[in-house]
């Protein structure tokens, strides 16, 4: 196996980054690095670990410019959305570092006469983050800043579509003033990495990315009784009331059904539309999903740029055909976009109606821009249609009515539920999933407790 990786651009086919991998000396010396930085960073006080992420924050946001391009060659993301990553990277980092302060505070036992009790929250040690390319920036943030934050070092395993993130994280600590060792980066192939999930020096797993790669960290840490947490697939879905503003449902799910030409594990996957609202819900779709511009995504004007690769547009296209041998209906003209065939990245979006659980299109999850509208006659239907999913990561209603979407959001089986929104995460809230969605939890002052460990003192103070 070679010990170099390339990545190719979406763009145009082209490489645009080359890089070595890691060496097994390297790797060791990453290792030996991290345990021995993270004994003096956690003594380092919270206040001022936090001016140092504020710092790396400030580092990173300056670079704006820059690394919005270096997105849009990497994994296609349309120029003119690029740069608001670096906005939600900045909203959950800020957040976190903030968070702190409260999340990682004691926690007073109730008095007792001569004694002081209270659990401190200690930090886990070494924590490896394996992060993915279709967000590569908010995904990794969810787990990098908040885990340096409480007291830990990080080793960031980035994908290799997308490895000068990795490159820019360290870039922005090195400015800040971080000590050496406390954040590393490692380019690493898979089997280097699920040895990086078994060596003794790693504390905690973080990883996001696809259900076979979850599996892979659950099976590499068995037995080593250190904690996993992933974040997988889904195959978000959304229900239509039929009292729902419908021009602000059309414009919301659209946009979440093909944002990042779909390439979102929150993306809206499917959508129950209640049938007194139906074809005046399809039709907007319809209409505003043909205006978007398919498109190098170099170009301003763009707002749909190719999949990350070939096959990933493949393998939507295989799914969209199926549907439409088993009965399925696209509504979405094909030759009004400048989409090539078989074997290209650019893809057309596309609508699909007469669709059914039957179906991969409706129940396999697709990371690219089709999305399948049913038809329900009742709440109770789009919930059972809802639940009926391996995944579970969000789920999402549109109604006039909140304590109807209460109530029926007490029903659905997802880790966040919406009322008139989709595909985002507030990082006030916990993220995680159910099912083959991934377990564990980012963001919010519970995220915190992911990454640290109780650890209690009982102090007899008279004698």
């Amino acid at each position: 196996m070679t010990d170099k990786f390339k990545t190719i651009s979406p763009v145009d086919g082209s490489v645009y980054v080359e890089r070595q991998y890691a060496d097994a000396a390297r790797i060791a010396d990453a290792l030996s690095a991290a345990r021995e930085a993270q004994d003096e960073w956690r003594r380092v006080p919270l206040g001022e670990r936090a001016d140092i992420c504020a710092r790396a924050v400030d580092s990173f946001v300056a670079a704006a410019g820059g690394i919005a391009e270096e997105i849009t060659w990497q994994m296609g993301r349309p120029i003119r959305y690029a740069p608001g990553e670096v906005g939600g990277f900045e909203e959950r980092a800020r957040h976190m570092i903030g968070a702190a302060a409260d999340a990682l505070a004691d926690i007073p036992a109730e008095a007792k006469e001569g004694f002081t009790r209270f659990i401190r929250r200690a930090p886990l040690g070494v924590v490896f983050v394996i992060a993915p390319w279709n967000y590569p920036y908010l995904t990794s943030v969810n787990s990098v800043i908040p885990a340096i934050m409480a007291g830990n070092t990080v080793i960031l395993k980035h994908s290799a579509q997308t490895p000068l993130c990795a490159e820019r994280y360290a870039d922005a600590f090195r400015a800040a003033g971080l000590p050496d060792g406390v954040f590393q980066y490692l380019h690493l192939t898979h089997a280097d990495t699920e040895r990086l999930v078994q060596a003794p020096e790693v504390d905690f797993v973080a990883f996001t990315g696809s259900v076979p790669g979850g599996a892979m960290v659950e099976r590499a840490a068995a037995g080593r009784f250190i904690g996993v947490g992933l974040e997988l697939g889904g195959k978000d879905p959304a229900y239509v009331r039929p009292d729902a503003d419908i021009d602000h449902a059309v414009e919301n799910l659209t946009d979440g059904a093909f944002f990042n030409s779909g390439q979102s594990c929150c993306g809206i996957e499917r959508i129950y539309a209640h049938r007194d609202i139906y074809d005046r819900f399809v039709d907007g779709v319809v209409e505003l999903t043909r205006a978007y511009r398919l498109g190098s995504p170099t170009d301003p004007e763009t707002t749909l740029g190719p999949l990350v690769r070939a096959d990933a547009a493949d393998f939507v296209r295989a799914q969209t055909a199926e549907a439409v041998a088993a009965g399925a209906r696209g509504l979405v003209d094909a030759g009004g976009f400048d989409a090539d065939a078989l074997g290209s990245p650019y893809l057309a979006p596309q609508v699909l109606v007469d669709v059914d659980h039957g179906m991969r299109v409706m129940t396999e999850e697709s990371f690219g821009p089709v999305v399948g509208i049913m038809k329900v006659a009742s709440d109770d239907q789009a919930v059972e249609l809802m639940n009926d999913s391996d995944f579970g990561l969000t789920a999402a209603i549109w109604t006039a009515d909140a304590e109807a979407a209460l109530r029926i959001g007490e029903r659905v089986d997802t880790g966040t539920w919406f009322m008139n929104r989709c595909d985002y995460l507030d990082p006030a809230l916990a993220w995680t999933g159910v099912k083959q969605s991934g377990r564990g939890c980012t963001l919010s002052d519970i995220g915190y407790d992911h990454l640290t460990r109780p650890k209690s003192f009982h102090l007899r103070t008279a004698i």
